[in-house]
């Protein structure tokens, strides 16, 4: 799927730098919403224009907020004590925010992290249900295994049952795990898993669309699912129910043209997964290997062909040398 953002360092090709007053502009608009402006339609106005100082200008009047401190400077403390916090903050302009990101409609404009940022990180999410049965614990631990000896980095929720043992077993087995969380980057849900997201944050990667202090809201789930999808290369339902989150994933990585693998019980035992089947990108799996064949097609025919683009691009100086 074509990028729909720019993905230079500077603000949209300007000679401005994209630096913390531009970033400071960009979370103010965020947390304004001028003229009731979606987020999406926030970050689609900054790319355009090029400068979110710019955006802010000419959407939000300068004597509205008379002596009282402007958005604008709230928005660079934060962004100052976010840092002291140890905490990691990205907006889509930033050179490090993930690429398969912006490719999809829900892109965040700002993300939040604790851990290491890999660029052009190769990731499969295994996700599933809560309420997990014994075989589905299984398979996601032996699927995340697998990923791990293949060094792909396993993606997933962080929530009960399925996410909690795939991070595990890629954690156990030596590998590297990122968890897309539906709270703020501060916040732990559940709360049993504090300890997990702590030993992610020190190994891997824990990253949020919410701001910091944000709660786990019924909302948040099937926009982190949405960013889960667009951050992997491939998403493995291991076990779900008719009105699991993982369903709302499966459908949105579809949309988005990413690759998706159903066990053949989640087939057997839903009727959306079975609407699914058939669709372009959609395999159903009957075990493991099957899972691993799909995920290694993927992955690997898709790490040349990006190996390749990074070189062409390289020898030609950049995204911003192309002709």
């Amino acid at each position: 799927m074509k990028a729909i953002f720019g993905t230079t360092g500077s603000a949209g090709g300007t000679d401005r730098p994209w630096d913390d007053v531009e970033r400071a502009a960009l979370v103010a608009l965020l947390r304004t919403r001028p003229e009731r402006m979606t987020w999406q339609e926030i970050a689609a106005e900054v790319s355009a224009e090029g400068r979110a100082t710019a955006v802010w200008e000419k959407l939000v009047p300068s004597s509205l907020f008379g002596a009282e401190e402007s958005p604008r400077e709230q928005a660079m403390s934060d962004i100052e004590s976010w840092r002291v916090q140890g905490i990691g903050f990205l907006t889509f302009l930033d050179p490090d925010y993930p690429t398969g990101l912006r490719e999809i409609h829900e892109m965040p404009p700002v993300l939040f992290y604790r851990g290491s940022l890999r660029r052009g990180e190769r990731a499969v999410s295994v996700v599933g249900s809560r309420a997990a049965s014994d075989k589905g614990l299984k398979i996601a631990a032996t699927v995340s295994r697998n990923l791990v000896q293949r060094d792909i980095t396993v993606l997933s929720g962080l929530a009960k049952g399925i996410d909690t043992a795939a991070h595990t077993a890629a954690l156990e087995a030596g590998g590297r795990t990122v968890a897309c969380i539906g709270t703020g980057i501060s916040r732990c849900y559940p709360a049993a898993n504090s300890a997990l997201q702590e030993q992610i944050a020190q190994d891997g990667l824990v990253l949020s669309q919410f701001w910091p202090d944000a709660p786990p809201r019924q909302q948040n789930f099937p926009m982190r699912n949405a960013v889960m999808s667009g951050y992997g290369h491939v998403t493995i339902i291991v076990e779900a129910g008719e009105k699991s989150g993982a369903r709302i994933q499966a459908r949105q990585a579809v949309a988005h043209g990413r690759q998706v693998v159903l066990t053949d019980f989640v087939v057997d035992g839903n009727e959306w997964a079975r609407k699914l089947v058939g669709r372009p990108g959609v395999h159903v799996a009957e075990s493991t290997k099957k899972i691993m064949e799909v995920v290694e097609h993927v992955v690997f025919s898709e790490r040349s062909t990006g190996d390749l683009l990074d070189q062409l691009i390289s020898l030609r100086g950049g995204l911003g040398h192309r002709q």
